[in-house]
């Protein structure tokens, strides 16, 4: 009854708006921003509004991904993220996009990091994958999507994109690979100014699309599959819908191994994160009655 009280509440709480919340906009006011617009008076491009904080995050980057203040690391999310969208937009179904931000957002709200400004979206391609970046930016593809059956497991898929996040696991792979770049082009930045500057942040973080495409680390993705689950079962969902999608996963890879070529080479296999989910779980999570929701969950048309 109380996860019943608690889920109700948050529907109420939110369901109440009347528009459903456009990502795609968002991001594409901040894309406008960053392209090379000419004056009227002279034709000179204008640098992008954030530009002038290139130099302050490359720097927090260097020297500890840890440490990058809140609004660097959303500059950082939506950088990355304008730039997958570049490439691969929405699913243009607004009902989808607000539906998964519900979901999102509640299960977010049992994170550590309740109160960032969490962002979630549906890409529309028939991959199967997930992605998140720095700052709240999480997607899932619109193939993954139609994988799952219920609510439950698309909020275990979410929790444990929501886990990288609140582990800034994707902050330390930019520092990693970026360090040493960013080092010798902080000196040019200083010297050149604010153009210059949002190039470097490009140079830095890369396209949205290879940042998401390098490997994090095994025992990150281990982490974010544990925070995932219990994420879940914080919100009152089964917490045993993440390794349903892993299962699902698994009979995938064997059946039409092309869709899930980028999610494999970029995490571990599903049965080795099924067997680290199972040693951490245990009997744990046994006593919960699960909570799925198939009849609320959103499907997609054919």
């Amino acid at each position: 009854m109380r996860r019943t009280i608690g889920i109700l509440a948050l529907w109420l709480a939110v369901g109440g708006q009347a528009h459903a919340f456009n990502l795609g906009a968002l991001l594409q006011s901040m894309s406008n921003r960053s392209g090379a617009n000419a004056t009227a008076q002279g034709g000179s491009a204008q640098p992008p509004s954030y530009a002038g904080a290139a130099l302050q995050f490359v720097s927090a980057l260097v020297h500890n991904a840890q440490g990058v203040p809140l609004k660097q690391e959303d500059a950082i999310g939506r950088q990355i993220a304008g730039n997958l969208l570049g490439a691969a937009p929405l699913v243009p179904d607004p009902r989808l996009q607000r539906y998964v931000n519900l979901v999102g957002r509640w299960v977010a709200a049992q994170s550590p990091r309740p109160g960032l400004h969490w962002r979630f979206g549906v890409i529309d391609s028939n991959d199967i994958n997930a992605f998140s970046a720095p700052g709240g930016y999480v997607f899932i593809t619109k193939g993954l999507y139609r994988l799952l059956d219920n609510e439950s497991e698309l909020a275990g898929v979410l929790g444990h994109e929501i886990g990288h996040v609140v582990k800034k696991h994707e902050l330390h792979l930019i520092e990693q690979q970026k360090m040493v770049a960013a080092v010798g082009e902080a000196a040019q930045v200083r010297a050149q100014g604010q153009t210059l500057a949002h190039q470097v942040t490009q140079n830095l973080i890369g396209s949205g699309a290879q940042i998401m495409g390098h490997r994090l680390d095994k025992d990150d993705e281990y982490e974010a599959d544990r925070i995932g689950v219990v994420l879940a079962a914080r919100a009152g969902y089964d917490p045993y819908g993440l390794p349903a999608v892993l299962q699902k996963l698994e009979a995938v890879g064997r059946t039409n191994p092309s869709a899930v070529a980028l999610l494999f080479y970029t995490h571990p296999r599903p049965e080795n994160r099924l067997a680290h989910l199972a040693a951490a779980m245990g009997d744990h999570f046994d006593s919960d009655v699960p909570w799925t929701t198939p009849r609320r969950f959103y499907r997609l048309k054919p």
